[in-house]
């Protein structure tokens, strides 16, 4: 005999018993040897007809080797199966139908005696057997002995052919449940897993340990602590605990996280014994989330109501959400039209060691420029640091108002429903900053009310009183007297007319910018030369009220619109700077350019300044400050509000900007292109 053929004969006897005989085969394969008078019987099934399973054995010496399935091609129950009628042999050795390599040869077996076992369809589904390790001649009564027997096994096959049909049965149902359950015998070793397992937790093979299933997979409590392999359910189950409802999260690499309930108890036999353990687990993302959903919207709604402004509500809402989905980090940026900048107002955390950036990050910019939500997704690279980021704009009447910024460690795609949700928070943090915007005017117009009823009474009651006593002198005059009087009278009939005359002209023109109704010329404008002329202009009064005007100005800026308005807006704001410098001071005039595509007009005085609480209504009509009234300086609140009017009709931007020390600070951004 040659090595391999060696080899192969040593496989073919380690694979020619069963591991697994049941228990009501054993006992018929007993009864089989008592009525037979042969040492040994098997019985051996098979369900292709090319492997032999052993069903029941009585009498197997213990040096034979217990493995299965075993090859039918060279067994002597394959011949059985191949003729389908009974084998007696009394002496294999001399048999010439035993194949070279049977197993019997090897194993000792001398003579054999095989009878077919059929199912209720009269199939050949196994074989029952009688062998003894001697040389015998089978007697009739103990061949009919083993033919009852195997006729007696009939009944035997057609219990397990229901018991698989209702092992299939209960497979299929288990394989399309949505629960996804998995079962372990007493080893901890898996037995069975279904397709919603697998859709779960990945690939988990069948024979696997369970502590090897789960090494590819996070899993953490509901506090999103890690759980120790010991207290996972199946393991629990396995030591006899009965786990109802355990909250877990499911965090497989390339998949989403997914929270689920378990559900696990141990698989007990008939004895008391304890078989395995059987687990079942409910995916309850959705719902999970639609509840932290639920939270995150009535915490953002509670906080919005009971706030007096943004700044207050943001710190709370950030944590809501950020504790809600377990982010490290967010940002709420508020966007400053007069800036037309974004300025941070809220982050979270916010510790004393976090920084303050000064300006929003590229995913900030972007939904804000564009309106819509921004998402990106760096690849890991081992980093501690956020990789994944989500800016959610808010939006009202076609602007943003505000960009909610998120970032996180995750890499994985936001969900449809999530980005609803955040931007309703935007929406909701939108409207709320629309409110307040509407209050914000409400007072800023009862004030204008005020201020307008206040210019009515002062600034046109105190000319038209002044022309209405002259006009009563002159009729009440002497006509032969009155001549001497009548060059004085008339200048002063023609300076507070003048007066009248101005302010309805900047009343009309103001009404006219702000409609949109204002003629605009649209040709280059030289700004620095425009802004020169109206330092020249307003010369003679900085030097009698002892200011120094300094310019900067750099000539390149040309801008395109008219020419009469943009100079317009400089002595405004040249002649305010100046008369709020009392007592001598200085005046900083500068143009540059910040941008490719805008030219920046900057007034700096060392002035009285304006106080907190009135910078909101600077450039609002008829807006006069404490301190300008408190000093008697001249004016009627119409200067500033016409230069906002003048920009914002070329679509640039003016704002008031703090300073370090005394004085005000005026930018005013116009962009290089066409005026509306």
């Amino acid at each position: 005999m040659s090595g391999s053929e060696a080899v192969s004969e040593s496989r073919i006897v380690q694979l020619c018993l069963g591991s697994g005989p049941d228990r009501p085969a054993a006992k018929l394969a007993a009864m089989i040897t008592r009525s037979a008078n042969a040492p040994i019987a098997l019985i051996h099934l098979t369900e292709d007809g090319e492997r032999l399973q052993l069903a029941g054995a009585a009498g197997m010496p213990d040096d034979w080797p217990r493995f299965g399935p075993t090859p039918t091609s060279v067994t002597l129950a394959g011949l059985v199966l191949g003729h389908q009628h009974p084998i007696i042999i009394a002496d294999i050795t001399e048999d010439p139908r035993v194949p070279r390599y049977a197993p019997a040869r090897t194993l000792g077996v001398r003579a054999y005696a095989g009878f077919p076992i059929r199912d209720p369809q009269e199939r050949v589904v196994g074989v029952c057997t009688v062998v003894d390790l001697r040389p015998r001649r089978w007697t009739p009564d103990e061949l009919a002995a083993v033919d009852e027997a195997a006729q007696a096994c009939t009944a035997l096959v057609a219990e397990q052919q229901r018991a698989d049909t209702h092992r299939r049965f209960l497979e299929a149902v288990l394989q399309h449940l949505h629960v996804a359950v998995a079962a372990c015998d007493e080893n901890g070793r898996l037995v069975f897993t279904n397709a919603a397992t697998r859709l779960l937790s990945g690939a988990m093979p069948i024979g696997a340990h369970i502590s090897e299933c789960v090494e590819h997979s996070l899993l953490t409590d509901d506090r999103g602590r890690p759980v120790p392999f010991e207290e996972l359910p199946l393991c629990r189950a396995l030591r006899g605990d009965q786990v109802c409802d355990a909250e877990l999260t499911v965090s497989v690499p390339g998949k989403p996280t997914k929270t689920v309930y378990a559900d696990a108890q141990p698989i007990v036999g008939a004895d008391g014994r304890r078989l395995g353990a059987v687990v079942a687990v409910r995916d309850v993302t959705d719902r999970c989330r639609a509840e932290r959903f639920r939270h995150v919207e009535q915490a953002v709604a509670d906080a919005l109501k009971v706030a007096d402004d943004i700044h207050e509500a943001a710190p709370g809402i950030l944590a809501t959400v950020c504790v809600a989905f377990g982010w490290p980090r967010s940002e709420l940026w508020l966007a400053d039209r007069e800036a037309g900048a974004l300025v941070l107002a809220a982050r979270f955390p916010d510790g004393e060691g976090a920084p303050s950036p000064a300006e929003a990050d590229v995913l900030t910019e972007a939904a804000w420029r564009t309106g819509a939500p921004v998402w990106t997704c760096d690849p890991p690279d081992g980093a501690a640091k956020p990789k994944t980021g989500l800016a959610v704009p808010a939006p009202s009447g076609g602007r943003v108002l505000a960009v909610l910024s998120f970032f996180a460690a995750a890499v994985d795609d936001p969900a449809d429903p999530l980005i609803s949700l955040l931007s309703g928070i935007g929406t909701r943090i939108a409207e709320f900053l629309e409110r307040r915007r509407a209050d914000e005017l409400t007072v800023a117009l009862d004030r204008s009310r005020n201020d307008y009823l206040a210019l009515i009474s002062h600034e046109l009651r105190t000319p038209l009183t002044s022309i209405g006593a002259y006009v009563e002198m002159l009729r009440e005059s002497d006509p032969a007297t009155v001549a001497d009087d009548l060059p004085g009278l008339l200048d002063v009939l023609g300076r507070n007319s003048t007066a009248l005359r101005r302010i309805i002209d900047q009343l009309l023109d103001l009404a006219a910018l702000d409609g949109g109704h204002a003629q605009l010329a649209c040709e280059p404008v030289n700004l620095a030369a425009v802004v020169e002329a109206a330092a020249k202009a307003v010369q003679p009064l900085a030097s009698a009220a002892g200011v120094c005007i300094a310019l900067d100005l750099d000539a390149g800026p040309t801008i395109t619109g008219d020419p009469v308005r943009i100079r317009q807006m400089a002595d405004h704001l040249l002649d305010n700077a100046v008369k709020h410098t009392i007592g001598g001071g200085r005046v900083t005039v500068a143009v540059t350019r910040p941008r490719p595509a805008a030219a920046e007009l900057t007034v700096t005085d060392t002035g009285l300044g304006i106080p907190d609480d009135e910078r909101g209504g600077l450039f609002l009509p008829f807006h006069r400050t404490q301190r300008a009234r408190k000093h008697g300086i001249a004016g009627n609140g119409l200067g500033l509000a016409i230069s906002r009017a003048v920009v914002e009709s070329h679509r640039g931007t003016i704002r008031l900007v703090p300073v370090a020390g005394p004085g005000s600070r005026v930018v005013v951004r116009l962009p290089i292109g066409q005026a509306r």
